[in-house]
This record gives structure tokens, sequence and C-alpha cells, in this order.
């Protein structure tokens, strides 16, 4: 089952989110404090960012982040897929595939959906091109600016 993140999710959000960030999912660390700011931006109604929590015969086994934003290169609105975090022994139990069927009846104004994943990541490669996703041949680039509220 995909279900919207609630407030008493926080603690097996944020450690969910630090086994997902010392995975080979990633590519980096990312400090706890952003687990927490981004639990709090979604469970608040942001109109921009989602957060759901997957479960699996009762137990709550993953979430997923989404945000939403305007694509000049798409023509409308955008999907970025953010994350997407099963815990061992839950995966291939259809979850993934749920948790995009309920991104995608989320919204009928998207007009495309994206997302980013480590080469390294077969199985998750591997679900997101039965879905229907191709490689895109673009270099990502970031720069991070120091605001830590801290």
């Amino acid at each position: 089952m995909i279900r919207d993140i609630e407030e008493k999710d926080r603690e097996i959000f944020i450690a969910m989110c630090e086994e997902f960030y010392s995975s080979t999912a990633v590519s980096h660390s990312v400090p706890k404090s952003h687990f927490e700011r981004t639990f709090e931006v979604v469970t608040h109604n942001s109109p921009y960012y989602k957060g759901y929590m997957l479960e699996y015969e009762g137990k709550t086994v993953g979430y997923g982040l989404v945000q939403l934003s305007y694509s000049n290169e798409a023509g409308g609105m955008q999907m970025f897929l953010e994350e997407l975090y099963i815990r061992e022994g839950y995966r291939n139990k259809g979850l993934g595939k749920e948790f995009f069927e309920r991104v995608y009846a989320s919204r009928d104004d998207v007009v495309r959906y994206r997302l980013e994943v480590t080469a390294v990541n077969e199985r998750a490669i591997s679900l997101y091109k039965r879905l229907g996703y191709e490689n895109l041949d673009y270099v990502q680039m970031i720069k991070d600016v120091d605001k830590d509220p801290q």
C-alpha cells in the first residue's frame, strides 16, 4: 500500500533516509538535518513537494519523494521522482510499480516524469526501463550553498 506521509512517520522516515543515504543507491552522504527539514516540508502541504510511505503487510517498508515544477523543455509540468527507497527483503514485491502508479494518478497535468539513478543500482534501472524510462545524455552538476541553519 502507498499512502501520504503523516506526522506519525517522522522516526521511521528519518531512519529509512539514513539507510538510503548509506547505501550504494546514492553517491554521497547527507546530514540528518536535511531529512528532518524534508519531513517538515512534506508534512505541511507543500504544493511542490510530496512524500509517500510504502507499506507491506502492515509494516512501513519504504518511502518516496517527488517534486513538481514547470519545464520549458517538456512544455508543461514535470514531476521529478527524487527518491524511492524500499527496504531489503521487501523489494520485488510490486511496491515500486505500485508507487509509480500512485504518483502517475496523483496529477493529470504532468507531461514529463524524470528521475535519477546511480549506474550501479541495476535493480532500479531495470524497473525504470520496464516502466518506460529512457536514459538522457546529460551530465548532471550541482552547486551547494551552505545555508544550514545550525
